[in-house]
């Protein structure tokens, strides 16, 4: 754990399907609350629908044409939540977590990439929903690229002073 970065650039090649099935599988056993498991994972490979999102959070970001938020990773685990649930953000952000740190294991890397919500309130995101068949009302809570690594991981920043309390 204390060696996993956020990469923020990729070569092309697309991870394994058993690795990506791995990724997943972390995902799915994050903890939840009241055990309800509240988040999905919605695996892209598709290289048509990988672009249609990218460039859905490229406007969203304010970002210029041609500005790629998800640094040339092929793959994309969009985690959507169920709104209904009370604890469904933080039932998916435990989810990306788990799969940030297995991608690592796997000698992957990943980025939790923001902007999902906004995407998925939007006409556009909800449509993208319907056509693969999602049904019900989620929260899109990040978008976990994986892919190579294109270069050496970054370094660690140093550790803030000041961040635990003991209460002994």
């Amino acid at each position: 754990m204390k060696t996993r970065r956020s990469v923020r650039k990729f070569k092309p090649d697309m991870p394994s399907h058993e690795a990506l099935e791995k990724i997943i599988e972390a995902g799915l056993y994050a903890a939840s609350g009241k055990g309800l498991q509240s988040s999905m994972i919605v695996a892209i490979t598709d290289k048509t629908l990988r672009d249609r999102l990218m460039e859905m959070n490229r406007v969203i970001g304010g970002w210029a044409e041609g500005f790629d938020p998800f640094f040339g990773a092929p793959a994309v685990l969009l985690v959507l939540a169920d709104k209904s649930s009370a604890n469904h953000v933080y039932d998916g952000s435990l989810t990306m977590g788990n799969m940030m740190l297995a991608a690592h294991a796997l000698g992957l890397g990943s980025c939790w990439i923001n902007r999902a919500r906004e995407e998925f309130d939007s006409d556009e995101g909800k449509e993208i929903l319907r056509a693969l068949g999602i049904k019900g009302d989620w929260e899109g809570i990040g978008h976990c690229i994986v892919g190579i690594p294109d270069g050496d991981l970054p370094e660690a920043k140093p550790r803030k002073e000041g961040r635990v309390v003991w209460v002994e």
